[in-house]
């Protein structure tokens, strides 16, 4: 059996090449995961609890993908419906039920997904069921990275490049065909569901974002990004135009890495022959290679660091007193802040499931240190649930990066609501067609419609205030609060006082340098084992 969760992908799959080797039948499996699926009527937008509708669609596009190229091989995807929450119990029966000799499956490091499948990998080996787990959704292994720098995952940039070296080769291995599908006896096969049969109710107004998923257009936009050989000798972030929608100015292949249509590995690899060819290339951190190394950067950081997914018990993270408003957090969230440039953006994370990164930078510092002083374990679950390429380990740590909780501490440096996005877009086109109602307004006041005089704003047929909101902060008074609030509690980490208590904090930190603090040099908690091959 080949076991499918991310790595939706047949190319650079060594799960799957393993799992093909000398096997007389094949049975590559996925299941449905109702914790991620099933419907919540009570969300904020149409999904499930954990997962916006954008997001489902592209996952069952990817699946659908991943059957057609099996097929085309001689074989198809076994799509399986876990019962009771629980994918493992699923894996476990199949494993026992078609009497399976070898399991193979693509490591994970996410805390959900190392307790599943340390269930099935117990059950297995207690079964004597030879199990294959390679290291292939990153360039490397974050274990060998936290072992080769003293059991410590490493908390900069360039520790980490110091420690890693080059990344493995992809296997370029292409097949003709895999061995035949075995029998599945009494099982309930199913196809590949539409969001429709899902249930998650009329989505018929959903626009359909522009992101197909699946290998066979994650392959596409690769390579069609690659042929501009000169934009990816050049390209360097944070540089790009966050406004740029209906063309965006990224690769955006980051959900195709997400869910492993893509392997990160044959990318990387794509990209050095395109930097053989030219005469001059940027470098890491800004370069394209240097994206997919930030990507390894925070996956070895997030295995090596118990927590890391919140505030409290953080040893990395500062601990600061975050306000709770929620009337100020259901504005962000559904787009209604009364600043066009921050409610567009968030307007095309609901609709698209996705957004330029400087976009995210945008609002995630106006939700925290920016504006509202809210905490950024909020934000964090609202992008979680809605974009595409929801990240466990890279969207903690841009939250802990763009909050100054962690690796970046210049606090009082903040993106305006109103300034930032003028910059590439001055006529407003991006704010326009996010949000019609301002599609009117002259570009004078487009981003600040609240200063448009009635007589404007009527012409515009846009009241503020009744057409569209007011603003729920004042920019100018609240980011001066806020980097006061900052500050005192930066100072107060420094004096070993948690300043959400008002104690002696466990989690202080003595030393702010710009990414890196205390905890590199504290032991973590020890790391979970992680199967590699049955003995």
């Amino acid at each position: 059996m080949v076991w499918f969760r991310k790595g939706l992908r047949v190319h650079d799959n060594p799960a799957l090449d393993a799992a093909r080797r000398g096997a007389l039948r094949l049975y590559p499996v996925f299941v449905l995961d109702p914790r991620y699926l099933r419907p919540d009527p009570t969300a904020a937008s149409p999904g499930s609890a954990r997962a916006g509708v954008a997001r489902v669609r592209f996952l069952l596009e990817s699946l659908g993908d991943l059957d057609a190229r099996l097929r085309r091989l001689g074989s198809r995807l076994l799509l399986l419906r876990a019962r009771d929450d629980d994918v493992a119990d699923a894996v476990c029966a199949a494993l026992k039920d078609w009497n399976i000799g070898k399991l193979c499956f693509e490591s994970d490091t996410e805390p959900y997904a190392l307790a599943r499948d340390k269930k099935v990998t117990d059950f297995a080996m207690a079964s004597g069921i030879e199990v294959f787990t390679p290291v292939s959704h990153t360039l490397f292994d974050p274990a060998e990275i936290i072992n080769k720098n003293g059991g410590r995952p490493p908390l900069t940039y360039q520790s980490f490049i110091s420690i890693s070296g080059e990344p493995p080769e992809p296997i370029t291995e292409e097949y003709s065909e895999l061995p035949p599908v075995g029998d599945t006896g009494e099982y309930e096969l199913l196809p590949v569901p539409t969001v429709e049969e899902l249930g998650y109710g009329d989505i018929s107004q959903e626009e359909i974002p522009p992101f197909r998923g699946g290998e066979t257009e994650a392959l596409r936009r690769m390579k069609e990004s690659l042929q501009n050989r000169e934009w990816v000798a050049k390209f360097e972030k944070p540089k790009g135009d966050p406004s740029a929608f209906l063309k965006p100015a990224t690769t955006v292949l980051s959900p195709y890495l997400k869910f492993g249509c893509l392997s990160s590995r044959y990318f990387y690899h794509c990209i050095q022959d395109v930097y053989r060819s030219v005469r001059n290339h940027t470098k890491p951190p800004v370069s394209l290679t240097g994206q997919l190394l930030w990507r390894d950067f925070f996956y070895t950081v997030s295995y090596g660091t118990p927590n890391f997914d919140q505030m409290k018990g953080n040893k990395i993270c500062k601990q600061i007193p975050w306000s709770e408003n929620e009337e100020l957090f259901i504005a962000w969230r559904d787009g209604q802040t009364g600043y066009p440039w921050i409610d567009a953006i968030m307007i095309q994370l609901r609709k698209w499931g996705w957004m330029h990164h400087l976009a995210r930078h945008s609002v995630a510092c106006f939700l925290t240190r920016g504006d509202m002083f809210i905490h950024w374990e909020k934000g964090r679950d609202v992008f979680e649930r809605l974009l595409i390429d929801s990240d466990w380990a890279i969207n903690n740590g841009n939250w802990l990066w763009l909050s100054c909780s962690s690796f970046f501490y210049q606090h009082h440096r903040v993106y305006s609501p109103i300034t930032f996005g003028k910059k590439y877009d001055p006529n407003g086109k991006y704010i326009r067609h996010f949000i019609p109602r301002l599609k009117d307004m002259p570009k004078e006041y487009i981003y600040e419609p609240w200063t448009a005089p009635i007589s404007v704003q009527k012409k515009a047929k846009c009241i503020i205030g009744k057409d569209y909101p007011k603003p729920v902060v004042d920019h100018e008074v609240a980011s001066k609060e806020c980097r006061k609030r900052m500050g005192e509690a930066y100072a107060l980490n420094r004096l070993d006082v948690d300043p959400t208590k008002g104690k002696p904090s466990k989690f202080s930190r003595r030393k702010m340098s710009h990414c890196e603090d205390d905890a590199s040099k504290s032991p973590i908690a020890k790391l979970p084992k992680r199967s590699s091959r049955a003995k």
